[in-house]
């Protein structure tokens, strides 16, 4: 072997050691932000998930009942907007941000539990509980900290980890079906602990770049250039279908298979296939984030779109004696509404500025779950006056507008930054 042999291999065996120790730290990373993103966004439904719960004790009614999941994303709204608006995911320690926010907003979900009967106060706390939550959804800054390539796939996984979280309370109510407090004890207990793994545990990526200073123009830049403004509108209307149908699904599901349960008393069967909708979405941003890296994020938004949109056109028609059709169906929904979520937020952290890529995610991510608000307010009160028909499909407009926005896009030289070209 020549000097010069010697010499390459001597340079070429501890920098192929030290890329395999980083990218296994990178996936070991992104599997306590997945593990943490599933503990803390148990707090997002769990007063949906106790709805009978609170109807009987309590009193609420189902308007109250929506008002509750309504109050959350009000909260949230506010809390992304400060945060934005501050540039503070940006200025801050973003995993000092996710601790602090994931401890409180436990805390504020618990609180329900102690505070006196009347839907005042437990408005109060759910929006308190949606502003902390406005620093721990999802942790896509810190993901892209890590990974350039498989971006995609990595904060599809985060995705998978927020729709396991979020409908996790809906898996614990089928088990404590007659012990409610429980679902939320267990549920900010959860979210405690995700703030302790993403700060003792989890570490800042070696693509983190801080902002150098505070910026409030770069807030309006996510709207004023052409190609971020696509991406906001695609992810509109994808908001616009996705918290609403969460919200309703377990409400249509009880009317369609009533008390019925699978063991005895303990496992009630619409909130088990209530989760496993919700599960359904986990599988699909994963594959979905795959998926993206052959094809590119406009064709896998506009596909995804394509089919949760066709679901809710017609699942709401289906006679209600067609519970097994029903359920497919539903599992077909829970999996392609979320699927694009995270090629959103992909494609955005792709063409923005990479230190003010949380300012921009978390701006994107306010103002979608403003839209929102209106949709979960809508689709309960339509379900009682036309039926869950015309309600579910009106959620379906917001797909169709979201498939012309990602076409757009793919149709501007800037797309090529996202999926390293596949646009």
């Amino acid at each position: 072997m020549s000097n010069t042999d010697k010499s390459e291999t001597i340079e070429t065996g501890p920098t192929k050691q030290a890329e395999i120790e980083e990218d296994s730290r990178r996936w070991r990373n992104l599997a306590l932000l997945s593990v943490a993103t599933v503990l803390s966004l148990t707090v997002w439904f769990s007063t949906n998930a106790i709805a009978p719960a609170l109807e009987a004790e309590r009193g609420f009614s189902s308007s109250d009942i929506a008002w509750l999941t309504i109050a959350v994303q009000l909260g949230f709204v506010l809390g992304t907007l400060i945060i934005a608006s501050t540039n503070l995911a940006d200025l801050m320690n973003t995993r000092k941000l996710f601790a602090i926010s994931a401890v409180l907003a436990g805390a504020s979900n618990v609180a329900l539990v102690f505070v006196p009967g009347g839907i005042v106060g437990a408005l109060a706390l759910r929006v308190l509980s949606g502003v902390f939550l406005g620093g721990v959804y999802p942790p896509g800054k810190i993901v892209s900290g890590w990974f350039r390539s498989g971006r995609g796939i990595a904060i599809g996984t985060m995705i998978a980890a927020l729709t396991l979280g979020s409908g996790s309370p809906h898996l614990l109510k089928s088990v404590f079906v007659a012990q409610w407090e429980l679902t939320l004890y267990i549920s900010s207990a959860l979210a405690i602990l995700a703030g302790g793994i993403v700060y003792f545990l989890a570490e800042d990526g070696p693509f983190d770049v801080p902002a150098a200073r505070f910026n409030p123009r770069y807030l309006l830049d996510t709207i004023r250039v052409r190609s971020t403004r696509m991406v906001l509108f695609g992810y509109l209307g994808h908001m616009w279908e996705l918290y609403a149908m969460w919200a309703s699904i377990p409400v249509f599901l009880a009317v369609v298979f009533g008390t019925k349960s699978l063991v005895g008393e303990s496992l009630d069967l619409a909130s088990l296939i209530t989760f496993t909708v919700f599960a359904s979405g986990a599988l699909t941003s994963v594959f979905a984030g795959m998926m993206a890296e052959r094809i590119g994020r406009t064709a896998t938004t506009s596909i995804m779109m394509a089919i949760s949109g066709g679901s809710a056109l017609f699942i709401g028609f289906l006679p209600m004696e067609w519970s097994l059709i029903i359920a497919l169906v539903a599992l077909v929904w829970g999996g392609s509404v979320v699927a694009d979520s995270a090629q959103f937020s992909t494609a955005l952290t792709e063409l923005s500025e990479d230190a003010y890529r949380g300012t921009a995610l978390t701006f994107q991510t306010g103002v979608g779950f403003l839209l929102t608000i209106f949709p979960i307010w809508l689709v309960p009160v339509l379900s009682e006056s036309w039926g869950w028909g015309p309600s579910f499909a009106i959620l379906g407009i917001g797909p169709m507008l979201g498939i012309a926005a990602m076409l757009k896009l793919r149709s501007m030289p800037e797309s090529l930054a996202c999926a390293m070209g596949r646009r």
